[in-house]
């Protein structure tokens, strides 16, 4: 499980500052701080949930929400139509540097592949 003290839980309680561009009861979007991309928003559910080796069957709706959310968002920063990456990264070795899952969505530029 994730650490409740972690940044983005922080954020996602309202007790760190972030440019929330979206927000309901199972997640919260914000604007990343070192973007990688002219759009890179995260995308975090509000259950704490260290990575996605967490996820269990009972995650499929919170998973398949962020993805949903992920979408919505692309279309409403106008990245939908010329294309956008959304990643998860899982552990040390992929990248991941804050410990709870989180979806990034990325844009607004040509992205290479492969990505790392």
């Amino acid at each position: 499980m994730a650490e409740a003290d972690n940044i983005f839980l922080k954020i996602a309680r309202g007790e760190a500052p972030a440019d929330i561009v979206y927000s309901d009861d199972l997640c919260v979007a914000f604007r990343d701080i070192h973007p990688q991309a002219p759009t890179h928003i995260l995308i975090i559910p509000r259950k704490p949930m260290k990575s996605l080796n967490e996820a269990t069957q009972s995650d499929e709706t919170i998973l398949g929400h962020l993805l949903w959310v992920a979408t919505k968002i692309a279309s409403e920063v106008g990245i939908a139509e010329t294309g956008y990456r959304t990643v998860i990264n899982t552990g040390p070795d992929a990248g991941q540097s804050v410990f709870q899952l989180h979806v990034h969505l990325l844009g607004g530029r040509p992205l290479g592949w492969p990505p790392g």
